[in-house]
């Protein structure tokens, strides 16, 4: 939702600045301009990309447009403490009705393996595996969005030399002239504004959902193998923590607190 917000406040501040300076919004009513930038951008894109992958580009930008809701880390560390506490007081193949609960497939996966008594190193090789498949994917998805960020502004240039060329066929006319001066220059105001104010922080934004994906991944991995290898659950809090702002550090030690007095209670 941010992303359309920030979209927003930029056409604002664009066109207020316009009106500010003197310039007619209605100049921005060039169907030559806008067929070149974003006809022009499409067809550098399709060019650089095959179809497979840019068939996912509808989904990666409703992705980023409506960032989806981020799993909590306060609760997979919470939900990977109650596992190490199952597994230190029954055993691993009692995590099978933990297991069976658990939505998320890569936590899902990876506590399987371990019930299924898998060899660490194979566990952590697939776990991590997988991790290094979703990065490959999510850094295809943004440069899709840094490369069309790239062209843009240089097809900007394009629109406003062709723009200039035209105007030349007007030299004897100077209200013809202005006017057609003043319409070469806002392919180059689209192909900038698209470029740094659209198709790159877009990329920026893939960038950071892909790394906090990624964090949460290595979280759940660490976590994991901690249980496989017995780690006590006090221990396991003390180790998953690190991954947390301090705030939200104290929230999980007053739960862990509430749970034991509850227990002595």
């Amino acid at each position: 939702m941010s992303s359309i917000i920030g979209i927003l406040i930029a056409l604002l501040a664009v066109g207020l600045g316009m009106v500010l300076k003197g310039a007619s919004l209605t100049a921005l009513v060039n169907p030559a301009a806008y067929l070149i930038i974003f006809g022009g951008t499409l067809a550098a894109v399709m060019i650089a990309f095959p179809f497979s992958e840019l068939k996912k580009f509808p989904m990666v930008l409703r992705i980023a447009l409506f960032e989806p809701k981020s799993p909590s880390k306060s609760e997979r560390i919470s939900s990977l403490i109650a596992c190490a506490e199952i597994a230190k007081k029954e055993g691993i193949l009692a995590l099978e009705d933990m297991a069976v609960s658990i939505t998320d497939p890569f936590y899902k996966n990876g506590l399987e393996m371990i019930i299924d008594g898998h060899d660490i190193d194979f566990i952590e090789e697939v776990l991590l595996d997988e991790v290094a498949a979703l990065d490959k994917r999510h850094k295809t998805g943004a440069l899709i969005f840094s490369q069309a960020g790239t062209y843009a502004p240089t097809l900007g240039v394009l629109g406003a030399v062709i723009g200039l060329i035209a105007s030349l066929g007007n030299l004897n006319n100077v209200d013809k002239l202005g006017h057609s001066i003043s319409a070469a220059f806002i392919a180059t105001l689209l192909g900038i504004f698209t470029g740094y104010v659209l198709w790159h922080p877009i990329a920026n934004k893939l960038k950071r959902l892909s790394k906090q994906e990624q964090e949460f991944k290595f979280l759940t991995i660490e976590g994991l193998l901690a249980i496989y290898q017995g780690v006590s659950p006090s221990a396991l809090e003390k180790k998953l923590t690190v991954y947390l702002a301090p705030k939200e550090r104290k929230k999980i030690q007053k739960k862990i607190e509430e749970k034991v007095h509850e227990k002595t209670a």
